[in-house]
């Protein structure tokens, strides 16, 4: 079973400082509840071919895998690629301007393999509430 989540969020701040903080990987820790590290395999700043490795946990497993910037539109769009651990993944960040603000969508895609690939339908409702919590925490983050 492919899952697919997105989510979208309006924040009250600008597109700029919006993709400033979630562009950046190294921050991921300060708004995203289940990443606990990010070390850069490259050397920073973020950018097409950028990797880093991320330590998370979710639905009570630790995960430890390397994203890959694949496509960077600095401001507008930026889309990470793992073809490691249980769950390849493709996750796309898009800000657009709204309202005053920035409407930022999150986007997680991917093919489970092993007991994830069991436990899909329930890992779609988990990531949906998770993503919505962690562009919460984003907004509350940019705002201060």
């Amino acid at each position: 079973m492919r899952v697919d989540v997105a989510v979208s969020a309006h924040i009250p701040a600008a597109v700029e400082d919006v993709a400033a903080v979630a562009g950046d990987p190294a921050r991921a820790p300060e708004w995203y509840a289940n990443i606990h590290a990010v070390r850069w395999r490259t050397t920073p700043p973020a950018r097409v071919g950028s990797r880093m490795d991320f330590q998370a946990q979710f639905l009570g497993r630790r995960l430890a895998y390397t994203y890959e910037i694949v496509e960077l539109e600095p401001g507008r769009r930026m889309v990470m690629r793992t073809a490691d651990g249980p769950f390849p993944m493709e996750t796309t960040y898009t800000w657009e301007p709204s309202d005053g603000g920035t409407l930022m969508t999150l986007r997680n895609q991917g093919e489970p393999r092993g007991f994830s690939k069991v436990a899909a339908p329930m890992m779609v409702r988990a990531m949906r509430s998770a993503m919505t919590k962690d562009l919460d925490c984003l907004a509350v983050l940019v705002a201060s």
